[in-house]
């Protein structure tokens, strides 16, 4: 995997570059801001850009809008973007681009799962943080729909959400893949979502739904 990294903090730029070379992927360019991005992909051609959301010289919406440039004119490019809190408005819409993550920064410390989510969105699919999803889902379980979930299909949920497949959820809950799929259809039934073939337009029709939910 080739990878990109835009981060204007020196440090965490340096300790990503080393992760990644650490795990055998080549960092083939580490930029400062965002400015150089562009030029950078067509150089490069790197399978993920893992940028900073809040960059120079405003430190607000850069590594967003950034992000949103590269998923509009290389729609094949894996796009991680981490932030420092949790921003929900800028997770979803650009989930929904596909080929994209949204972590918080304390996540780079769970190195494995880093990982994890770094090759599954370079793959095409979508990672998003944890805490994300919670703040999604949480203040939203007395919704009728959310209600009716018992307490293993809202963790099954928040695992969709966060881009896991079957084969992830079964291994992070300790299940079989047979147990999963039976509390995903489920999942799906309460909530009025079609089952669909894609890890990706599943993860974006969960968020969807949670979105609108939220919205109400």
């Amino acid at each position: 995997m080739r990878v990109v990294i835009a981060e204007d903090q020196v440090l965490l730029r340096e300790g990503l570059g080393r992760l990644f070379e650490d795990a055998g992927y080549e960092v083939v360019a580490s930029l400062g801001d965002a400015d150089g991005l562009p030029l950078a992909v067509t150089e490069h051609d790197p399978d993920l850009v893992v940028l900073d959301i809040r960059m120079p010289p405003t430190f607000t919406d850069e590594g967003a809008r950034a992000a949103a440039e590269l998923k509009q004119t290389h729609p094949e490019l894996g796009v991680l973007v981490l932030s420092q809190h949790i921003e929900t408005t800028h997770a979803v819409e650009l989930v929904a681009l596909g080929g994209f993550g949204y972590l918080l920064k304390d996540r780079v410390l769970q190195v494995g799962e880093f990982l994890a989510a770094a090759e599954r969105v370079a793959q095409g699919g979508s990672a998003l943080d944890p805490k994300v999803v919670a703040s999604l889902v949480s203040p939203r379980r007395d919704d009728d729909r959310l209600a009716d979930l018992t307490e293993r299909e809202h963790e099954v949920l928040e695992l969709m959400a966060e881009g896991l497949t079957n084969a992830g959820i079964a291994k992070r809950l300790y299940l079989s893949e047979r147990t999963v799929e039976a509390h995903v259809r489920h999942v799906l039934t309460k909530l009025d979502i079609p089952e669909r073939e894609g890890a990706h337009r599943r993860v974006l029709a969960v968020l969807t739904r949670l979105s609108a939910t939220q919205s109400r």
